[in-house]
């Protein structure tokens, strides 16, 4: 393969489904999504300037570029870091791609091609690469260890790299280097040869992507074979915690509810019906909306967070969701991300959009800073006053430049520079819009074509604006998702003209023969609600958490007059929060203000913390408070202070 043109470039999505693909919709075309303003543009020009220059920097400190010279002999010494240590570099690559689509940068396509040469340098004559395993281990080791040396999950990371340099870059050393891998692959693994996968899927995602690129069959032979020989085969039965952990217990065909390690299981899943949507398998796509179901009703945290033990980085039981040692891992926000865009592209349900504006704003957002160079690895819902750090994953060190196992860091990086993709999508008939941001979106070809622009402060205001650029002579369809918490609450207006939204509504269509000029108006209703939890999260009973358009809220003791704790906070849920001004320390973030109290234990109380229930010593003194709430997403970046989302409600005398 030629090294690829780099005059032009153009963002294409992560995922795009083949031509003959069962799929109800279709990503925008590349360079047709365009993020160019507002709350998401400074997010992404933020990771552009300072994450991504930050990333390599920590790459290179970390040891985890050397690695590759020692193993092409330009440097001596001993690897470092973890055995997966080179999917870093990948998510690096990944999020580099993407941000050259978006706009060329001389500077980060000089990075990525020395970064790129150097991967390819170490590359051995079989088409084998891993650095850290050729450095500690035997040629005869390879494989040996599918639970945990994590050979075929860097391949993963490096296919998807691979696979964005080549579409949005015009850069295709790397996607040699993936050919290469594949071929060995396929003396090592496949029918008549060693029935197994590795421990931590993403190759099953990244395969169906390559094959997609490059068109040819046997890669997606392959991709099948890793997906359906896992509960099957090598099941990790003897490998602690056991093939529950590894998604390994049953076959996907077969499974119910999503089990063990949250970001192996949920990155699973996306691949599942990736390979669905190519093979056109409905049985296959079926049980994953099935799995997906199960997994929102009884495994998703109220910020879309997923994952509540620390123990394995698992799920846990059902309704197993606790607040200040809850998990909920920035990497699974991505990898339901990941899932929940597939399962929108396979089926158009607008559920799906539902759950990915709730991950990003909230699961997803909360793990980096707002500066876009620091994160957060765990998201837990609620930190005590006087906590004390330990490991660090512990939100009480606050967000971090970098970690002993930095999946997340360049994982938020490749989220960030891919986001224009989320916005909207394609079918035969117009355009879809399931995301709100400021940019400009095209559908279409030639003449055909139907070109607009939005403009909108969300997720800080609801007004979303759409503005005809170019429209063909024929009618098409504009269509424009109403969240579920504004269904029944929205306003439409096309020309300047009120349109009717039903109440159960969950997609506004508007269809008709567009002009150049003419603007579609939605306005969202924004204001602050409170929602209550199911009987079965015993760690949320007897609370309320507080939600403002998409966006998921929390008391930061930042925010309370002097001498008052959130630990001690009750508020009145019948009482609407009010609106505060944006703070511009927060980006503009809206604080509200809610009526509640101030709550104290008798002293009796303070010295045993189990009075007798209706005893004199179980009651509680009240002092009339406001407390201030900020969105969950924005916590931490002033201080790290006590916070929490779920609210005690205060009880009537």
């Amino acid at each position: 393969m030629t090294p690829a043109r780099t005059a032009l470039t153009s963002l294409a999505a992560p995922a795009v489904p083949t031509p003959d693909a069962a799929v109800a919709l279709r990503p925008l075309d590349p360079g047709r999504a365009r993020i160019t303003g507002g709350f998401w543009h400074t997010r992404q020009q933020r990771n552009r300037l300072d994450g991504l220059r930050a990333g390599h920097a920590q790459l290179e400190a970390s040891g985890t570029l050397r690695n590759f010279r020692l193993v092409a002999g330009t440097e001596t010494g001993e690897a470092a870091g973890m055995i997966f240590q080179d999917s870093d570099v990948y998510k690096w690559l990944e999020a580099v791609a993407f941000e050259l689509g978006r706009e060329d940068d001389p500077e980060l396509r000089t990075m990525a091609r020395e970064v790129t040469d150097l991967v390819a340098s170490a590359q051995l004559e079989d088409g084998y690469l891993n650095s850290v395993h050729t450095l500690r281990h035997s040629a005869e080791e390879r494989y040996t260890n599918l639970a945990w040396n994590h050979e075929l999950y860097c391949y993963g990371h490096l296919i998807q790299a691979a696979v964005a340099l080549a579409r949005s870059a015009e850069e295709e050393q790397l996607l040699d280097v993936a050919l290469r891998i594949v071929a060995h692959l396929r003396t090592v693994f496949g029918p008549g040869l060693r029935q197994a996968t590795g421990g931590h899927p993403v190759f099953e995602m990244a395969l169906v992507e390559l094959h997609r690129l490059t068109g040819r069959p046997e890669i997606l032979d392959l991709a099948r074979f890793f997906l359906d020989v896992r509960g099957k085969g090598e099941r990790f039965d003897q490998v602690r915690p056991g093939p529950g952990y590894f998604s390994a217990d049953v076959p996907v065909r077969e499974t119910v509810s999503v089990e063990g390690h949250a970001v192996r299981a949920l990155y699973l899943f996306a691949g599942a019906t990736d390979q669905a949507i190519e093979d056109r398998d409905e049985e296959l796509l079926a049980r994953c909306e099935a799995v997906f179901a199960d997994l929102l009703a009884t495994k998703t945290y109220v910020t879309g967070g997923m994952g509540a033990r620390w123990d394995w980085e698992a799920f846990g039981d059902p309704y197993e969701m606790t607040t200040d040692r809850g998990y909920a891992e920035t990497c699974a926000a991505i990898g339901a991300i990941q899932w929940a865009w597939r399962l929108l592209l396979a089926t158009g349900r607008p559920q799906y959009a539902d759950a990915i504006e709730r991950l990003l704003f909230n699961a997803f957002l909360a793990g980096v800073s707002l500066a876009g160079t620091e994160f957060f690895y765990v998201n837990s819902l609620q930190l005590r006053d006087g906590a004390k750090a330990d490991e660090g994953r512990s939100i009480v060190h606050g967000r971090r430049g970098w970690f002993d196992c930095a999946c997340c860091p360049p994982n938020v990086m490749r989220t960030l520079a891919s986001l224009d993709h989320l916005v909207a999508t394609q079918d035969a008939h117009g355009l879809q819009f399931h995301q709100f941001a400021s940019g400009t979106w095209s559908a279409g070809e030639g003449e055909e074509t139907l070109t607009v622009s939005t403009t909108t402060d969300y997720p800080h205001d609801g007004r979303i604006t759409v503005r005809i650029d170019a429209a063909p002579s024929a009618p098409r369809r504009l269509s424009l998702r109403i969240p579920a918490w504004s269904r029944g609450r929205a306003r439409l207006t096309v020309d300047g003209a009120e349109a009717t939204v039903p109440a159960d509504q969950a997609v506004v269509v508007v269809e008709k023969e567009f002009a150049a000029g003419e603007e579609i108006v939605l306005e969202l209703d924004m204001t602050p609600r409170f929602v209550g939890t199911h009987h079965r999260l015993d760690a949320s009973r007897g609370a309320v958490a507080l939600e403002r358009g998409p966006l998921v809220y929390a008391l930061e003791n930042e925010d309370q007059d002097e001498g008052v704790t959130v630990d001690d906070a009750q508020v009145d849920p019948s009482a609407v929060p009010e609106a505060g001004a944006p703070l511009d320390v927060l980006d503009g973030a809206v604080p509200l203000r809610l009526a509640g109290s101030v709550v104290r234990s008798s002293p009796a109380a303070e010295a045993w913390p189990y009075p007798v229930h209706g005893s004199a010593e179980a009651e509680l003194a009240r002092t009339a408070h406001t407390w201030t709430a900020i969105p969950y997403f924005a916590w931490g970046n002033r201080s790290v202070a006590a916070m929490r989302v779920w609210l005690p409600v205060q009880e009537l005398s």
